[in-house]
């Protein structure tokens, strides 16, 4: 019996280099980066004081009622979800049969977040100490909650099917995408919204990341600095990530449901790999060895070989230890092909969006399948040595022909997370 083909027929984002998928897409191929100094005042006393804020504000897309209603890690999923509904050719926004034509017992949603509503819990926090306890919203609750986002995309779709949120870190995002495909392959559904969000630009997350000695403080003290400059993953000069904002969206169907109604397809779902490092709550295995198991099984369930592989969109932060074990894990993953591959991080441009990077990347890697073209690692000006990999630091072409791109996400407590996407 042959396996459920699953296919991309809806892309969104919402990014700190753009507000929807064109803009996005094209500034990451131009290279031009979305950090920038943080002009809040809770921001002054921070010892980081630059992030990747979101380039359109949610409110220019979404009603100001709703928004309000809704904490920003959820704006940011409802304005990417929205953009990836319309581009998979659905007209119903309330979900309604008669005029998307769906089932909803046969639509899902599979949308993560590795914080939840951050935002909303300090701020309510802040009213309650302040003000009181009758000073905190009654809708605090379903604002701040981790689902919240994946519920209000399943209203707006009209999804009766699993509407699951995957809680694993920075791999989150990533891992939505391997939970929809899933979904679609044991017959559950047709459709599934899938993708990641996050809004944790907030004076506590990004105190707590910084004291861990996470983020990168370049540019951050007194002598100033370029704050575009600051992600650098794989150069000598790096030393920590750039914390970034906003959500990644894919409309995943199955390949006879997308045929049947004429659907543009972007992309096929080969398969996923999804394991743990059993190492550390924070570091990653120095060696690699839980990332290079989730690139193997899902090289191994894609049916494919590493020769297949042209390109990869790599989790590589700008870590001292994570972009090494990257490394090494593509080489013991991908062998001697590992020099025909073109490895990415479009990090270096947005900043580290936590549970929504993967997603956001998996826009990238459908896209650069699509157009044969890899964006840039920006700010690579001095290639670590134990780094041996091809890093264009330009706009790359990718070869023509049937091809294989990977997306990698790993995260704290040692969540790993594969995606193989091929052409179709």
């Amino acid at each position: 019996m042959s396996r459920t083909r699953v296919v991309v027929t809806g892309l969104g984002t919402t990014s700190p280099v753009g507000g929807d998928v064109p803009s996005t897409w094209e500034a990451l191929l131009e290279g031009r980066s979305g950090v920038r100094f943080l002009d809040e005042p809770w921001a002054e006393d921070l010892p980081v004081k630059i992030a990747g804020r979101i380039a359109v504000e949610p409110t220019e897309v979404i009603e100001r009622v709703k928004a309000r209603r809704l904490d920003r890690s959820a704006q940011l999923a409802m304005v990417a979800a929205m953009e990836a509904w319309r581009d998979a050719g659905f007209s119903g926004a309330a979900g309604s049969e008669a005029e998307s034509g769906l089932d909803g017992d046969r639509v899902g949603v599979a949308l993560a977040s590795g914080i939840g509503g951050v935002t909303t819990l300090l701020d309510n926090y802040d009213a309650l100490r302040e003000k009181g306890p009758r000073r905190v919203s009654p809708l605090a609750v379903p604002m701040l909650m981790p689902n919240a986002p994946a519920a209000n995309v399943s209203l707006y779709v009209g999804a009766r099917s699993a509407v699951i949120t995957p809680v694993s870190a920075c791999a989150s995002g990533n891992e939505a995408i391997a939970h929809a495909l899933d979904q679609i392959r044991l017959g559950r559904a047709d459709v599934v919204v899938a993708g990641g969000t996050e809004a944790a630009i907030h004076a506590l997350p990004m105190a707590a990341f910084a004291n861990m000695m996470a983020l990168s403080k370049t540019a951050s003290g007194p002598e100033g600095g370029d704050p575009t400059a600051v992600s650098r993953p794989w150069d000598t000069a790096r030393d920590g990530f750039v914390l970034g904002e906003g959500a990644g969206v894919l409309v995943l169907e199955r390949l006879e449901h997308a045929q049947a109604r004429g659907a543009r397809i972007y992309a096929e779902v080969l398969g996923a790999g999804i394991t743990a490092d059993s190492h550390d709550i924070a570091q990653p295995d120095p060696a690699g060895r839980g990332g290079s198991r989730a690139i193997l099984r899902a090289i191994a369930e894609a049916e494919i070989s590493p020769a297949d592989i042209i390109h990869v969109n790599a989790h590589a932060t700008s870590t001292p230890q994570g972009d090494i074990a990257e490394g090494l894990m593509l080489h013991a993953t991908l062998g001697q092909h590992v020099s025909n591959v073109v490895v990415t991080s479009t990090k270096s441009m947005t900043g580290h969006l936590l549970g929504g990077a993967g997603a956001l990347e998996a826009v990238a890697t459908v896209l650069a399948l699509r157009d044969r073209v890899s964006p840039p690692t920006i700010n690579l000006d001095n290639l670590d040595p134990k780094v041996e990999l091809d890093i264009p630091t330009k706009a790359r072409d990718l070869p023509a022909g049937d091809a294989v791109a990977l997306n990698n996400s790993f995260g704290f407590g040692g969540a790993n997370v594969a995606v193989a996407f091929g052409s179709i």
